[in-house]
């Protein structure tokens, strides 16, 4: 992730959640249906491996913008893996933040 952040010159945090230890906490995380995952292993994509533990699990696309006292001001999620959050909302939200 650090390489991530260097190379495209990210200004900001962004979690990398091995384990989805921290998904699991804001309730994120689906495991892998059974017909899914003969297709993750069809592909040789080994998601135990990533994830670093043995679960076939996923976390939902999901930005949380969280302020510097800690307080989430934005959440942008849905439980459908597919559809992926709209950058254009979050530099919204991130701007009306700065305001």
């Amino acid at each position: 992730m650090r390489y991530s952040v260097e190379k495209n010159g990210v200004g900001f945090d962004i979690l990398s959640d091995r384990g989805n230890a921290v998904a699991r906490q804001f309730g994120l995380v689906f495991k892998v249906p059974e017909d899914l995952k003969q297709v993750y292993l069809a592909m040789k994509i080994d998601l135990p491996r990533y994830n670093g533990d043995d679960s076939w699990e996923l976390a939902m696309p999901a930005r949380f913008i969280v302020d510097h006292t800690g307080v989430i001001r934005y959440a942008d999620f849905d439980p459908d893996y597919t559809i992926r959050p709209n950058p254009e909302e979050t530099l919204d939200a991130l701007r009306q933040l700065a305001s």
